[in-house]
């Protein structure tokens, strides 16, 4: 995979990547040490964190058009903790010059505050005045709070105003945190009440992953996220969603850094698709889920 997306053209869309830059190893192995458990980060100096120019070098070189970026401030919990989830994402200093200097290239998935009541919400309206703002992210094992609780539905009804989706990693916390929360069968009653917000669970759910594949068999609205897990490892019942009943409904993204997108491309051919769903997993369902991903991307200069 070597094509260059260019100007005018497309490209893959990575739907899942915490901030890449290079201030951030530190920061990531910080928390893996803190844990104390196995998570395993590729160590490919090629494949790793690095600075914007190198990053867009890298996308160019792989057929990557967009990465979508977690994006928030440090909150409560993170100046709690050098090591919550705040810390790993992008600042939004960060990505406003990201998106500035890059177009197309780098977008924001801004990460609600669930404790902050109506000040959050109004603060998540505000970002999403910005066109490069695509959507939201939940870690929702920071709150310990399922995916139906009642402090989310104020972000579910702004997605769905604003028809951008809401993603969220379901299933187990990849830190020392409950993972009762994340299983994906609680976003069945949003799904309900929320029709027309497009609802992505990432981490495809694991270990539930036949839950999250059920529910994005019952709901028009609700998508599955491959993030986290390098294609060569994707149960057997991800692969037949994909070529099958999900050939729509399936989103690539890596959790980056956890998978490098050398990595998890190299394997993609490992999966037997025809053209038609590798097109639809790696590019087309994202951009119908996501419809203020930008139909062009360019290098553009250095930050």
């Amino acid at each position: 995979m070597s094509a260059d997306p260019g100007p005018g053209a497309v490209g893959i869309v990575d739907t899942l990547v915490n901030c890449f830059l290079s201030n951030r190893q530190e920061v990531w192995d910080g928390s893996i040490a803190a844990a104390g458990i196995a998570v395993k980060v590729r160590r490919d100096p090629t494949d790793s964190f690095c600075e914007p120019e190198e990053m867009v070098a890298r996308m160019d070189e792989l057929g990557i058009a967009t990465l979508c970026l977690s994006t928030c401030d440090v909150g409560e919990h993170g100046r709690l903790s050098p090591y919550e989830y705040d810390h790993v994402a992008a600042r939004w200093e960060e990505m406003e010059k990201l998106a500035g200097r890059f177009p197309g290239r780098f977008v924001s998935l801004a990460v609600p505050f669930p404790n902050s009541g109506m000040k959050g919400v109004k603060e998540m309206r505000a970002r999403l005045a910005e066109p490069w703002v695509v959507g939201f992210f939940l870690h929702t094992h920071s709150w310990d709070r399922r995916l139906d609780h009642q402090d989310y539905y104020p972000y579910y009804a702004l997605c769905s105003e604003f028809d951008v989706p809401f993603s969220m990693q379901a299933g187990t916390s990849g830190g020392l945190y409950p993972s009762e929360c994340g299983h994906p069968i609680g976003i069945d009653r949003p799904a309900l009440y929320f029709p027309e917000t497009k609802f992505v669970l990432s981490h495809q759910g694991w270990p539930w992953v036949e839950e999250a594949i059920a529910m994005a068999l019952k709901f028009p609205n609700v998508y599955l996220g491959t993030g986290a897990y390098p294609p060569r490892h994707w149960s057997q019942a991800v692969r037949d969603f994909i070529k099958g009943p999900g050939r729509r409904k399936t989103l690539f993204g890596t959790n980056f850094p956890t998978v490098g997108h050398r990595h998890a491309l190299s394997q993609i051919d490992e999966l037997g698709l025809t053209d038609e769903a590798r097109h639809n997993l790696m590019e087309a369902t994202a951009r119908s889920v996501f419809n203020r991903l930008p139909r062009a991307a360019s290098s553009g200069g250095a930050i």
